[in-house]
C-alpha cells in the first residue's frame, strides 16, 4: 500500500513540479500540486518523488511501442546486433542500424527521455538536501539513491550519443545539467567530464548509500556498486570494476545464482535471487504491448511475435544448460527459430541489473589481472547453468572471447549485450546470412558511426551553446 501511495503522489508532483522554479512566488498557486517545501518535510515524501521517478522509467515516453522506457532502448541496441531478427515490426528500423539521423524519433526519444529522468532526479536532490525535516542518516538514503540514479542516466547518454570513453575522452559529450529546470542552454562536455561526473556521483552514493529499499524496482547499494561496474566497465578500471561486481553481487556466486528460476520466463523480480535492479508492472499500471523485450519476443496470439533469433545462436547452447529456451515455428527462414525466455503478460516485470553479469564483469576483470581466476569463476557460472559443464583450456584471448560468449548467452534480449559489447571493446559486428538484413556488404565494424545517434535537431534548434553543425560528417 505505501507504494502506491507513492506512485500517486509523484503522479500529482509530476504535472505540476514544473511550476515550482524560480517565479514560483510570482504564479497563481495550484490547487491540485503539492508544493516543494511540502514533498521534501519528510523522508517519505521524498522517497514518494524517487518512486515517481522509477515509475517513469518503465512508462511510455512516446505513443510509439518502441520509444517508451529503459526497455525499449535496451531493445533497440538487442535489435543492432546479429542475434536477434526483425520481421519489419516494431525496431525494424533499429534493426536495419538506420535510425541514427538527427530528427528521427529513436534519437529525439533517448535524448529528451534520458534529460526529463535527469531533470526530475536533480530536482530531488535539491529538494532532500534543502529539506530541514529529513534526517543526515535518510538524507543519505536518499541521496545514495539519486546519485546512482543520475549516473545511470548519465552513463546512458553517453553511450548513446559518441563512440565508446576509451575511443578518445577529449570527444564531445552530452550537456551536463546538475540543477532542476535546466534542459536547454548548456554547452557539449568531454566524455573525460562526463565520466568525472558520473563516476563522482557513484562515489559519493557508495560512500552514504544504504542497502535498504522497499523492493527490488529501487536503487540501494547493491545497485549503486553494480551500476559503477559497468562504468568502470567501459572505462577498462578493471580493479574498480572487478571489485565494485563483486561487491554488487555479495562474492559468492552459488548464493546468488538460482538456475531454476532462468526457465520461468523472466517476468517476476521476486523469483530466484539473481534480479539486483527490475522495472515491475503490475495490471493496473501496464505498458501493455509496449513492454521490451517480452511483447516481441514472444511468439504467441496475444504478443507482437516480431523478433526472430539467428539459426546459429542455439547451436551454442548444450540441451542441459538451463538457458535453452528456443523453439522452432513452422517457417524454414528467418522466422524458424525464436526465444522463450521471456514471459509476455500484461504485469511482466523487466530485468535491469542481475547477478550473473556482475559475476562476469569480475571475470572479465580477472582475465586482465588474474587469467588462472578468472577462468575458475567462469566455470562456476558455466557449471551452474548446466551441470555437464565442461571446464575449457582456453587462454589469452581465446579465454576473453569465451567470456564475452558467455555474456552474450547469460543476457542476451536484456541489455543489448552483444551491443554493449561492440561497442566498448571497439569491436564491429557481422550477421550472418540466415538475417532478414544481413549487412554482409556493410558490416558494423569497429568504432563503426552506426554505434551511436546524432545530437538531435530540436536540440539544436533549441540551444545556442551547440554549433548548428555539430552533425557534419558524424
Amino acid at each position: 500500500m505505501k507504494k502506491i501511495i507513492y506512485i500517486f503522489t509523484l503522479l500529482v508532483i509530476a504535472v505540476s513540479f514544473q511550476s515550482c522554479r524560480e517565479d514560483y512566488l510570482n504564479e497563481l498557486q495550484p490547487t491540485d500540486a503539492i508544493a516543494p517545501d511540502v514533498i521534501y518535510s519528510t523522508y517519505e515524501g521524498a522517497q514518494a518523488h524517487i518512486a515517481g521517478i522509477l515509475r517513469r522509467t518503465r512508462g511510455q515516453f512516446t505513443e510509439n511501442h518502441d520509444t517508451g522506457n529503459l526497455g525499449s532502448m535496451y531493445f533497440a541496441r538487442e535489435n543492432k546486433g546479429n542475434i536477434s531478427i526483425n520481421n519489419n515490426g516494431w525496431f525494424r528500423f533499429d534493426y536495419a542500424n538506420d535510425n541514427r539521423a538527427a530528427n528521427v524519433r529513436r534519437t529525439s526519444f533517448t535524448w529528451s527521455f534520458l534529460y526529463s529522468l535527469i531533470n526530475q532526479v536533480n530536482a530531488c536532490v535539491e529538494g532532500v538536501e534543502k529539506s530541514a525535516g529529513i534526517g543526515s542518516v535518510d538524507k543519505n538514503k536518499l541521496l545514495g539513491q539519486l546519485y546512482t540514479m543520475r549516473a545511470m542516466f548519465y552513463f546512458e547518454l553517453s553511450l548513446e550519443f559518441q563512440h565508446t570513453y576509451k575511443y578518445d575522452t577529449a570527444l564531445f559529450a552530452p550537456p551536463i545539467y546538475k540543477k532542476s529546470g535546466e534542459l536547454e542552454g548548456k554547452p557539449l562536455s568531454t566524455q573525460k567530464e562526463m565520466y568525472e561526473f558520473i563516476v563522482s556521483d557513484l562515489e559519493k552514493a557508495i560512500e552514504i548509500g544504504s542497502e535498504d529499499r522497499i523492493d527490488n524496482s529501487y536503487f540501494n547499494k547493491s545497485v549503486s556498486y553494480a551500476v559503477a561496474a559497468r562504468v568502470y566497465q567501459v572505462m577498462e578500471n578493471w580493479d574498480k570494476a572487478g571489485a565494485y561486481a563483486k561487491l554488487a553481487y555479495g562474492g559468492v556466486p552459488e548464493s546468488v545464482l538460482s538456475p531454476e528460476a532462468y526457465q520461468l520466463g523472466f517476468d517476476n523480480m521476486n523469483e530466484g535471487k539473481e534480479w539486483l535492479l527490475a522495472n515491475p508492472q503490475t495490471a493496473d499500471q501496464s505498458n501493455y504491448y509496449a513492454l521490451a523485450p517480452h511483447a516481441f519476443y514472444t511468439q504467441t496470439e496475444s504478443a507482437y511475435n516480431n523478433t526472430f533469433i539467428t539459426k546459429s545462436f542455439p547451436l551454442l547452447f548444450t540441451s542441459t544448460d538451463v538457458r535453452y529456451q528456443f523453439a522452432t515455428t513452422a517457417a524454414t527462414d528467418y522466422r524458424q527459430w525464436y526465444t522463450k525466455k521471456f514471459k509476455f503478460a500484461f504485469d511482466a516485470h523487466l530485468p535491469l541489473i542481475r547477478t550473473p553479469e556482475m559475476i562476469l564483469i569480475e571475470t572479465e576483470a580477472l582475465y586482465h589481472t588474474n587469467p588462472d581466476q578468472a577462468h575458475d569463476l567462469l566455470y562456476k557460472l558455466q557449471k551452474n547453468r548446466d551441470v555437464n559443464a565442461v571446464k575449457s583450456s582456453n587462454t589469452g584471448n581465446e579465454l576473453l572471447n569465451e567470456i564475452l560468449l558467455e555474456r552474450k548467452k547469460e543476457l542476451y534480449g536484456e541489455i543489448g549485450v552483444e551491443w554493449y559489447d561492440a561497442k566498448r571493446l571497439r569491436r564491429g559486428i557481422v550477421r550472418d546470412s540466415w538475417h532478414r538484413i544481413n549487412l554482409l556488404n556493410n558490416p558494423l565494424v569497429p568504432d563503426d558511426k552506426r554505434f551511436y545517434l546524432l545530437i538531435p535537431q530540436s536540440e539544436l534548434d533549441a540551444n545556442p551553446s551547440i554549433p548548428k553543425d555539430i552533425n557534419t560528417n558524424r
